[in-house]
């Protein structure tokens, strides 16, 4: 295994630590309710700090954005907003469904999809190679991974009474679960199919992983959108406007971090799936999500989430977690 494919695995990995911790500052939200949170969060991560990264690495953005292929251009801003809807989708079917069924489904279509459809799209030729095998084999265990975890959080749930909580409408909330599922791996399909963005911005001198940037300024500026008039709206619904002056400068910071870590863990994933070759949308994601969601799993036990479940719920943790690991070496290898 070379030193770049190196590289680029343990960028990938880095990105995943991210994705998978930039939801924990909004514990710390004194006075704001979710709305407020979300809502400078997606101010922040899709807007600010994007801009903010492409102007500084991408060399002529304007030139880059407006002679960039169309069809590229164009995935990127619908990707994008169907990346912005599975994440309003998201959340609301983990409220519906619970936490961990919620989660275990979402995450269970996020995997393949986001690894099968570039592969098959753009890549039908390596499917039935030893490398294509190895990818779905890896695939495979990282579904595995998510059931085992969704498993443990099930048994959790159902012990700390969390389970009994109502949950009304269970077609729908399974209805909105699947879309969420389906929209929320739009962000890989962009960072895949938008590819000639990227190459424009290196045509005129931004480097493989700098140039990811183009495309995440256009993917995250028009997922902005869902998620932003989603969060507004719940405030709006719950009265709650002028709790934006709540304990301001704290809130502010804490959803400004959360902002920052999503994006960096874009920013990251970029850098690392440039350095992966013409497979990194394929062979990145799984990676970036089974790193995802063993942070999720971990920040969670160090907080006190797991305190007073049952051994049997640990188990089943942990057994997700070293699955999700294996994958990771499973994946890395076929790459190699």
């Amino acid at each position: 295994m070379n030193a770049e494919i190196l590289w680029g695995i343990f960028a990938v990995l880095i990105g995943g630590i991210f994705n998978g911790s930039f939801v924990a500052p909004m514990k710390k939200l004194n006075g704001w309710r979710w709305g407020h949170g979300w809502f400078v969060y997606s101010l922040v991560g899709l807007i600010f700090v994007p801009l903010a990264a492409a102007m500084l690495t991408v060399p002529d953005l304007w030139l880059a954005l407006t002679t960039a292929p169309e069809g590229a251009l164009r995935s990127a801003v619908l990707f994008g907003i169907g990346w912005g809807v599975g994440s309003v989708l998201f959340g609301i079917g983990v409220d519906r469904m619970g936490l961990a069924v919620g989660y275990g489904l979402i995450l269970g279509l996020i995997a393949p999809i986001g690894t099968l459809v570039p592969l098959i799209v753009l890549h039908p030729e390596r499917l039935w190679t030893k490398q294509g095998a190895t990818l779905l084999a890896g695939t495979l265990i990282v579904l595995a991974g998510i059931y085992l975890c969704a498993k443990a959080g099930k048994i959790r749930e159902e012990t700390t009474g969390a389970a009994a909580r109502p949950r009304q409408g269970f077609g729908i909330a399974l209805l909105i679960c699947f879309f969420a599922g389906v929209f929320s791996p739009m962000l890989n399909l962009s960072f895949a199919f938008a590819a000639g963005l990227q190459r424009r911005a290196e045509e005129l001198g931004a480097s493989a992983g700098n140039a990811a940037n183009a495309i995440w300024l256009v993917t995250l500026l028009a997922g902005f959108l869902p998620n932003a008039l989603y969060a507004l709206k719940r405030v709006k619904d719950e009265k709650a406007m002028g709790e934006f002056r709540n304990n301001a400068g704290a809130n502010w910071f804490w959803a400004s971090l959360m902002g920052v870590l999503c994006f960096a863990s874009f920013l990251v994933y970029g850098f690392g799936a440039s350095a992966l070759g013409d497979l990194g949308a394929v062979v990145g994601w799984p990676l970036f999500m089974s790193m995802a969601l063993i942070t999720s799993n971990t920040l969670g036990k160090l907080s006190g989430e797991w305190k007073g479940a049952p051994p049997r719920a640990i188990r089943y943790s942990l057994a997700g977690i070293g699955t999700l690991v294996v994958a990771i070496v499973v994946i890395s290898s076929g790459n190699a």
